[in-house]
């Protein structure tokens, strides 16, 4: 018997997969769990939809981390740092506080934990991974002075 599977099932397949399952295994176990529905031509027409709606919605994702990776090139984050008499930093500059002031600055909400940095300790310029999708990484300035 051929079903669409609904959810992931071990020694199956993935969700949203068409395969071949025993008429008993489906009957007994797949159909009444709800993992998986009956392939008829309605349920294969809705399972192609849904495929299409998805890859839709991806590309749309992928086109906004684009542009969302073109509109950080050009932005410079400007920060300070605490510095004591002899030049000795006080505190560090995590991708919180980078992230917040990028938001200040011009509007754009990045999330701290897509950035790929260490916690800046110095005064100076700076180059800053951001992964906004997979295929898609962007890179953001952070110039950071002192501040006595």
């Amino acid at each position: 018997m051929k079903v669409i599977l609904l959810q992931d099932v071990k020694n199956l397949g993935k969700k949203g997969e068409l395969v071949e399952a025993n008429d008993g295994y489906a009957r007994n176990f797949i159909l009444p769990k709800k993992l998986g529905a009956e392939a008829t031509p309605k349920n294969l027409n809705d399972l192609r939809q849904q495929k299409l709606n998805e890859e839709k919605r991806q590309a749309e994702i992928l086109a906004e981390a684009e542009s969302v990776a073109a509109a950080l090139k050009d932005k410079v984050v400007k920060l300070s740092i605490r510095v004591g008499k002899e030049g000795k930093v006080f505190g560090q500059i995590s991708t919180k506080e980078i992230a917040d002031e990028a938001k200040k600055q011009f509007g754009l909400e990045i999330d701290k934990k897509k950035m790929v940095s260490d916690a800046i300790k110095a005064a100076g310029t700076y180059k800053i991974q951001v992964k906004l999708h997979p295929k898609v990484v962007g890179e953001l300035t952070v110039e950071v002075k002192e501040e006595v």
